[in-house]
């Protein structure tokens, strides 16, 4: 039978196809060490320490920008749910005082649904005296002037009583959103804080207290400004308040007495000393007349960064007392550490 037509043989999976499954094997295992090797030489470098605190002190700042603004959120919240509570009280007052009109023109309406049934001049025909009839007739119209001026003011109970309920609802929407928009900013600022936390750890307690947070002196302990260099007596008291607050630990969203943070720390201070302040940066540095950075004085409020992000009280001697962040407590700083954005003078 010629070759031609023999019946072909079928293929070994030995040999040749195993040589040629081990090269395509190896190549796309070449490939996957060499996608990995370029998925490494992305991964993030080794910080240094000094990388570490930089990166470490802008996580810091932008959890400032995320805690003014859930203190600024925080604030009209309360703010809306006081208006919510003062609404209904209003509305409740309104109702009970609306159901007592009621009540009386009820009474009104029965009396004359009872005596409706006569006409009058059948009731003076009955009546022995005429003279007494007509006396009479002249008071109930008088009195059913009344009774309609009080329908009158029912009405308007009423409408108002719906307005009322009508903005309590509208300020328990804007409430909810509030509160949505607060707790947005708060996983913001535990996001960048437990962020913070992570790259601290890296560092030995050596290179973690090298940071230019802590370097600062700030127990009880610190050296005491001249407090007769306040311009008044407000100020004085604020500048005492700060002292004190030495060393008290920073939480975010706290102001006080034994925590602050950065604007929580001023409106304290400026609370003792019979100041009412803003609750954040934003707002704190509208409280009083601009400032410039050359004409500074004891008991000014200086900020920092260009989102007016931070805040301290100016001690004098181109020094100020902050609550920095949480790796360190209220402290006495120079104001040079920080970018400068304005001052305030609130006294």
């Amino acid at each position: 039978m010629p070759a031609a037509h023999r019946k072909p043989r079928p293929r070994s999976l030995r040999g040749g196809g195993t040589a040629r499954t081990a090269a395509t094997l190896a190549l796309a295992s070449a490939a996957t060490v060499t996608a990995l090797d370029g998925g490494a030489a992305h991964a993030e470098p080794e910080l240094g320490p000094a990388q570490v605190r930089a990166k470490v002190d802008k996580l810091y700042q932008e959890a400032e920008v995320a805690t003014q603004k859930y203190n600024g959120a925080k604030e009209k919240a309360d703010g809306a749910r006081k208006k919510v509570d003062a609404l209904q009280d209003e509305a409740s007052r309104r109702t009970e005082s609306l159901n007592s009109q009621r009540e009386k023109l009820g009474s009104v309406a029965a009396s004359q649904y009872r005596t409706g049934g006569v006409d009058p001049s059948v009731q003076l025909l009955l009546s022995s005296s005429p003279d007494a009839y007509l006396d009479k007739a002249s008071l109930t119209e008088r009195v059913g002037a009344r009774q309609a001026a009080a329908v009158t003011r029912v009405q308007g109970e009423l409408r108002e009583i719906d307005q009322l309920r009508g903005d309590a609802d509208g300020t328990l929407s804007e409430l909810r959103a509030k509160k949505a928009e607060l707790e947005d900013n708060k996983k913001k600022v535990k996001r960048k804080l437990a962020e913070a936390r992570r790259l601290l750890d890296r560092l030995t307690p050596e290179e973690r207290t090298a940071t230019p947070a802590t370097s600062e002196r700030s127990s009880r302990s610190a050296e005491r400004a001249d407090l007769s260099q306040a311009p008044n007596s407000r100020a004085k008291e604020a500048i005492s308040f700060a002292y004190g607050a030495l060393g008290s630990p920073y939480v975010w969203g706290a102001t006080g007495p034994s925590s602050f943070d950065c604007s929580g720390l001023t409106m304290a201070a400026y609370k003792a000393a019979g100041v009412s302040l803003p609750r954040t940066t934003y707002s704190q540095i509208d409280a009083g007349p601009r400032v410039p950075k050359s004409q500074l004085q004891p008991g000014d409020l200086v900020f920092f960064y260009s989102s007016i992000s931070h805040v301290g009280l100016y001690i004098g001697g181109g020094k100020m007392i902050h609550a920095p962040n949480p790796s360190a407590p209220v402290r006495v700083a120079p104001i040079d550490e920080m970018p400068f954005a304005g001052a305030t003078r609130v006294a």
